[in-house]
């Protein structure tokens, strides 16, 4: 339990930090795409925690499934309830740009953000693992070098899982983007609990650009472009197409509806027309 404990204080640590941020944040409306910085940086920094107790907390702490899965969905719905619209998801940034909700210099300034987030949130664990205050973290600590890639299947099937599971992410966000957040935030915490559970034999389905980058992509076994082309472009493409399928456009690309016909919703008996015509 002491590991457990040092981890909880870790979250705890790493939460106030990314709410102290947001709320200095305020004062200066003109730096809010800073609070993708926060909401990346708490999302990297706690899932490598858990991404330690999943690799040796289940046999060096005696931690079961049932922890690491629940821990897991606490983060997700801590970092929904504190971090707000503020996602952390380069897709879900990238997404907004496409809708023409946001322009190009935000989005840009966004994505740097969550990057720069990810890779403090990448040092800030690895000090962390380095302190040793438990035999778990002890042993990842040695292991921080050699860390065991999270993409377990070809590229091929790489793509297409991050694809796969970007589109049903997508295509549910998108349908509870207008419900109020009591409904959304835990249903999204659960739903990608689910996929990272799922996939977790596969590529752990991040489908998040800056989170991936921050888990896996300093890991061997793989080139930085062969896991740009999973975690990247796989969860692009999902993300485009879920768009696509949801609109039946890609406003920013182009504003002609592809696959849904503009029809009213309304249509007027025939027998209406012809007394207008009498008339």
């Amino acid at each position: 339990m002491s590991g457990l404990n040092a981890s909880l204080g870790y979250f705890v640590a790493v939460v106030v930090f990314a709410a102290s941020v947001r709320t200095l944040l305020r004062k200066w409306p003109r730096l809010s795409f800073m609070t993708e910085f926060a909401s990346s940086f708490m999302l990297v920094a706690c899932r490598l925690e858990v991404q330690t107790i999943v690799e040796v907390g289940e046999w060096a702490g005696g931690l079961g499934p049932d922890v690491t899965v629940t821990m897991l969905f606490v983060v997700l719905l801590t970092q929904g309830v504190i971090c707000g619209n503020a996602t952390g998801n380069t897709n879900l940034v990238l997404l907004k740009f496409l809708q023409l909700e946001a322009t190009t210099l935000p989005t840009l300034l966004a994505v740097a953000a969550q990057f720069l987030g990810a890779f403090l949130g990448l040092l800030a664990a690895g000090y962390y693992w380095g302190l040793e205050l438990t035999d778990m973290h002890m042993i990842k600590n040695l292991m921080a070098r050699e860390c065991s890639t999270s993409l377990q299947v070809s590229l091929l099937q790489g793509f297409f899982t991050e694809c796969v599971c970007a589109l049903v992410f997508h295509l549910i966000h998108l349908n509870l983007e207008r419900r109020s957040a009591l409904i959304r935030v835990p249903l999204i915490a659960v739903l990608l609990t689910f996929l990272s559970h799922t996939g977790r034999g596969y590529t752990s389905a991040y489908i998040n650009p800056s989170l991936a980058y921050g888990l896996t992509f300093h890991c061997p076994g793989f080139t930085f472009t062969e896991y740009a082309v999973v975690y990247w472009l796989g969860s692009f493409t999902g993300m485009t197409v879920a768009l696509l399928l949801y609109m039946g456009h890609i406003p920013r690309i182009f504003a002609k509806n592809l696959l849904y016909s503009q029809k009213t919703r309304f249509r007027v008996p025939k027998g209406d027309k012809g007394e207008k015509k009498k008339i």
